[in-house]
């Protein structure tokens, strides 16, 4: 406890220093200059209005007055970054003999992983000459180490935490265009430590990555965490970033992602969102068509490492390679959507078509002919091999065959997988081999667990809720309608974005199927049905074979039996987004306090009959207002006028 305080203490007498070069805090209890800082919690306010905090291996200034962006629920994000980045920096620098090791790796080996593949799924050749690989360790400058860029650092925790606890950087540069972000950034850099590596930056996020491509000096990693909205930076970042290297893209407008703006969804990213109960998987495909159609213009393609629905927000990490006949085949890995708004049945229309001996991919949405698992060429036939053109369709009809409902069309949207399954295995492989690295481990392993287990070939998804609602029955169990899948011949998974998801490979005539099966045993008061309903015109329909509801051992899967932490609760109330940094500081409302604020501000009512509006009712419109002439917007303490003649 007295080296928590001494650590507080300390930093107060060097926030208030001078100003100068900033230098590292002399050494205290807890605290060294070489960057280890203060233990986590260090409490004790370093001056009046600020704040310790402390995350990871990582302890910042932060002041109360909301001057600066920082949000602790990203916590999780952070750590999978951290996570993530520490597994690329293996692939990328193993082939240039340097070992990357984290604690508790130096005996067990786990620092050498296999060869790792490149971007066309080929081995990477081993380093040459007889040298000993170098090693890498966390907080250490490394030569010929990965450049980050993180593009709007606030803060600087998240650059300061990259230096601290991901190996194999050679430097990082937290950039960011407020002029107290990078003052308060400077000096948590030199508390921590890390000035070796980390460089603060005052610039506009895209001037600085359009010039660091004209510069010819990409950086290997580009971390893109704005408030909102990441599609103003997304051009600069798909030019900025080097040949196979990472680009991490956070979207917190969930709202305009998930269907509540379709058009704003379209002006942003190119693509109509839809509002479905697929609504958090279809969001992470329309950021990556986002990022694969803005990359396709400097004939660069993306290919997905890991894709991830969050609390309030969507994560993506994902490779970008550049090829002018692999862009070819981009349009064959986007698809429509087309979404019944009675009965929710979806169905996908790709955009382009893939042919190759006969073969074709892409038209119906089907298996892969020509393509790998990653949509990428097979690497035994060339380029030359394929032809492509427009796909055929649509898949469906003017109404839906189901409930004869109308359709929605969405998208396009990636229709590929959203992960690399041997990377994703890779990192949860590391959380073993190094326990204890992060505070939100426990939640990251059961969210990558259930990622293994998902179907990566199969696009979006239906839920148990939903396909019960329609036809107004009660709700089978996960086991049981997982197993009549599986004893109708189809695949089923969960999803890691909905915790009663069901992602299968069955068409949508069997999934109804299957619930008209359950009616039969649990059956539906079809005299309250209207006639015109779905749930009455998809229950009118027999059943075209007898489902099996008896449970099988594989229904289960193997995260929900090992009982990992799949889908936590929130830790406490109003755990979401935080309100937006002030540029001119000062305490900003929370975001239940400004809630509560306008809530029913359009519905309030005044004694005050000057401030009514004064153009006519509904009523007087139809003629049968009580109020006659004197009509107006509302009729509140206003006597009953005569009735006209």
């Amino acid at each position: 406890m007295r080296g928590a305080v001494r650590a507080a203490a300390a930093f107060s007498t060097f926030c208030r220093a001078s100003p100068g070069p900033l230098r590292a805090p002399p050494a205290m209890d807890g605290v060294s200059p070489n960057g280890s800082g203060p233990p986590p919690g260090a409490g004790g306010p370093p001056r009046a209005g600020g704040a310790l905090i402390s995350e990871g291996r990582a302890t910042i200034l932060f002041p109360s007055a909301n001057e600066v962006f920082y949000n602790p629920v990203q916590g999780f994000n952070r750590d999978l970054t951290c996570a993530i980045m520490t597994e690329f920096a293996r692939l990328q620098l193993q082939p240039k003999g340097i070992r990357v090791i984290l604690p508790g790796e130096e005996k067990t080996g786990a620092g050498s992983p296999q060869p790792p593949e490149d971007g066309d799924g080929d081995t990477a050749p081993a380093p040459d000459g007889p040298e000993a690989p170098r090693t890498a360790k966390p907080g250490e400058v490394c030569e010929g180490g990965l450049r980050v860029l993180e593009a709007l650092a606030a803060s600087g925790l998240r650059s300061i935490r990259f230096a601290k606890e991901v190996p194999g950087l050679r430097a990082v540069v937290a950039n960011d265009f407020s002029a107290r972000a990078v003052e308060l950034m400077s000096r948590n850099v030199a508390f921590n430590g890390v000035g070796d590596l980390v460089v603060p930056r005052m610039a506009d996020a895209r001037m600085l990555m359009y010039q660091c491509k004209v510069d010819k000096e990409p950086f290997d990693v580009i971390d893109l965490d704005p408030y909102g909205s990441p599609a103003p930076f997304l051009d600069a970042a798909v030019q900025a970033v080097s040949e196979g290297g990472l680009l991490c893209v956070t979207c917190t407008d969930m709202g305009v992602m998930a269907g509540n703006s379709a058009e704003t969804c379209y002006s942003k990213y190119g693509a109509v969102s839809l509002k479905g109960k697929f609504c958090h998987e279809m969001a992470l495909r329309i950021i990556l068509h986002s990022l694969d159609s803005r990359a396709n213009c400097y004939q660069r393609f993306i290919v997905p490492l890991l894709s991830v629905s969050a609390d309030f927000y969507i994560r993506v990490f994902v490779r970008v390679f550049t090829g002018q006949a692999k862009v070819k085949a981009s349009a064959s890995k986007q698809a429509l959507v087309y979404h019944c708004v009675g009965c929710g049945s979806h169905h996908l229309q790709r955009l382009g078509k893939v042919t190759s001996h006969g073969t074709g991919y892409g038209g119906a949405g089907g298996a892969v002919g020509g393509c790998d698992s990653g949509g990428l060429l097979t690497p035994w036939l060339s380029p030359s091999s394929f032809k492509y053109g427009a796909a055929t369709g649509p898949p469906v009809g003017p109404t839906c065959e189901f409930c004869q409902q109308r359709h929605q069309l969405g998208g396009p949207m990636w229709a590929e997988p959203l992960h690399d399954p041997a990377f994703v295995e890779r990192v949860l492989a590391a959380l073993e081999s190094s326990p204890g690295r992060f505070q939100t481990e426990e939640r990251m392993r059961g969210m990558l667990s259930v990622i293994t287990e998902e179907l990566s070939d199969v696009p979006l998804y239906y839920t148990l809720d939903s396909l019960s609602s329609t036809i107004h029955c009660n709700t089978p169990s996960l086991l049981q309608f997982r197993s009549a899948l599986l004893h109708a011949g189809y695949r089923v998974s969960l999803s890691h974005a909905c915790k009663n998801a069901v992602k299968t490979d069955a068409p949508p005539a069997v999934l109804w199927d299957i619930m008209r099966c359950w009616t039969k045993i649990h059956p539906v008061k079809r005299e309250r049905l209207t006639e015109t309903s779905p749930a009455a015109r998809i229950l009118s329909v027999e059943p075209t074979f007898q489902a099996s509801f008896v449970l099988r051992d594989d229904a289960n899967p193997s995260s929900r039996k090992r009982g990992l932490k799949r889908f936590p609760e929130n830790p406490e109330a109003f755990w979401g987004p935080k309100a937006r940094a002030k540029a001119g500081g000062g305490i900003s409302p929370s975001l239940q306090e400004k809630r509560k604020r306008h809530q029913n501000k359009r519905t309030e009512r005044t004694d005050d009959s000057t401030s009514l509006k004064n153009f006519p009712c509904k009523r007087f419109k139809e003629g049968n207002c009580s109020l006659g002439t004197q009509c107006r917007y509302s009729h509140e303490g206003e006597a009953p006028a005569a009735p006209q003649p």
